[in-house]
């Protein structure tokens, strides 16, 4: 067993409870504006020491945002007004008050965050990744629209939260799994990491935000745009070889 803790916090499809009859979110929205396949990719199970994810969809609840970054100040904050292509998720005045904001922050965020320490507690456990996917080019609503991105982005807030030759190795790692070359793997770029690395990282355990290109699956024979549906084969060959990029580390 691999002595890791995998994060997948963005792989939610579910809708919470508490806001069913307030969405005018269409499916694909939902799909463009989550990490699509993320657990399917990601998650090696009972091969590493934990893997906590989130069932709930980021365009609800998004456990990477810090509790307090709200609309309107930031409309693609914790909870959100609008998908990152400005979609809007909620029908006309049903928008979030501050009583559900709350509830869904507890129920979700906190318990969210709450599982992330206890397995990082886990002794035996050296390394641990925020594993996320991320459009090929960065979309309407960031900083630098419409810039193309690297096959993956490895963060660890320039230092911060996991050290340089950590972040370095796993690169290396990811290079010959994925038979890419290393410059195809941008380091805390365009990422730094995210509000689980911050939140998390800085101590005993190394924590790195791993990002992986959506080019790699949504894209050509392998995705059906009109049924939302990868390539099963494809997945699997992503997981072995996110799987093999781990084995080869040394821990």
């Amino acid at each position: 067993m691999l002595p890791v803790l995998l994060s997948i916090p963005h792989g939610g499809t579910q809708v919470p409870e508490e806001v069913r009859d307030r969405i005018c979110i269409t499916p694909r929205d939902l799909f463009d504006d989550s990490d699509p396949c993320t657990v399917d990719i990601y998650d090696l199970g009972s091969e590493v020491r934990h893997v906590v994810t989130c069932d709930i969809a980021r365009a609800f609840v998004d456990v990477n945002r810090a509790p307090d970054d709200r609309p309107p100040q930031n409309p693609d904050g914790v909870v959100k007004t609008a998908t990152c292509f400005s979609r809007p998720i909620y029908l006309p005045d049903r928008e979030l008050d501050g009583a559900i904001t709350g509830r869904l922050l507890t129920r979700y965020h906190a318990a969210y965050h709450d599982r992330l320490r206890a397995a990082a507690a886990d002794p035996d456990i050296a390394l641990a990744l925020d594993c996320h996917s991320m459009l090929p080019a960065a979309p309407p609503i960031s900083s630098d629209p419409g810039r193309p991105r690297p096959l993956f982005c490895l963060s660890n807030r320039d230092g911060a939260t996991a050290p340089n030759d950590v972040l370095t190795q796993l690169a290396a790692g990811i290079s010959r799994a994925f038979d890419i070359s290393v410059a195809q793997i941008g380091l805390n770029d365009p990422f730094k990491g995210g509000y689980v690395t911050q939140r998390h990282g800085g101590g005993r355990l190394p924590w790195i935000q791993v990002e992986m290109s959506r080019a790699l699956y949504l894209a050509g024979t392998w995705f059906d745009a009109d049924r939302l549906r990868v390539d099963p084969a494809r997945l699997a060959e992503l997981r072995e070889r996110f799987r093999a990029a781990l084995r080869s580390l040394s821990f």
